[in-house]
């Protein structure tokens, strides 16, 4: 049987203490604040990936809608396209998509950002037309 001492009871451990710790957090957050405007651009540019992949679907949708009809069409819902949901409906979307004209040889579709990602007042916007390279109209 193992017997033991009093001593051995009394055994310190190293550890922080809570004023150590808060300062610690105190500087992280101190770094972040610092680091977050040179991050903006970057959320900016991998939130607006999601317009550039939603309206590729969009042009590949389209062509073959014109491949079948030998036109294009202003409905997302004919040519089988549902759009995200958006943030404000609880998704993960970021953008409104529409297809502002379609004739027989063109459309052109857009996503317009619901939120402003920098905080500067502007919502970016991506158009895509029958030559099927997104274009960004305007800069968030």
């Amino acid at each position: 049987m193992i017997s033991l001492t009093p001593n051995q009871f009394n055994m310190k451990v190293a550890s922080y203490n809570l004023q150590e710790v808060l300062v610690v957090l105190v500087i992280i957050g101190i770094l972040l604040l610092l680091a977050l405007p040179n991050l903006m651009p970057l959320i900016s540019k991998a939130k607006s990936t999601e317009a550039q992949i939603q309206l590729n679907q969009i042009y590949s949708s389209q062509t073959t809608y014109r491949y079948m009809y030998s036109k294009y069409s202003v409905d997302l819902n004919e040519i089988d396209f549902e759009a995200p949901k958006t943030v404000n409906e609880n998704g993960r979307s970021y953008y409104h998509y529409e297809i502002l004209s379609a004739t027989n040889n063109s459309f052109k579709a857009r996503a317009t950002a619901i939120t402003d990602f920098d905080g500067d007042g502007v919502f970016n916007v991506w158009e895509i037309d029958e030559n099927g390279a997104p274009k960004q109209i305007v800069k968030d």
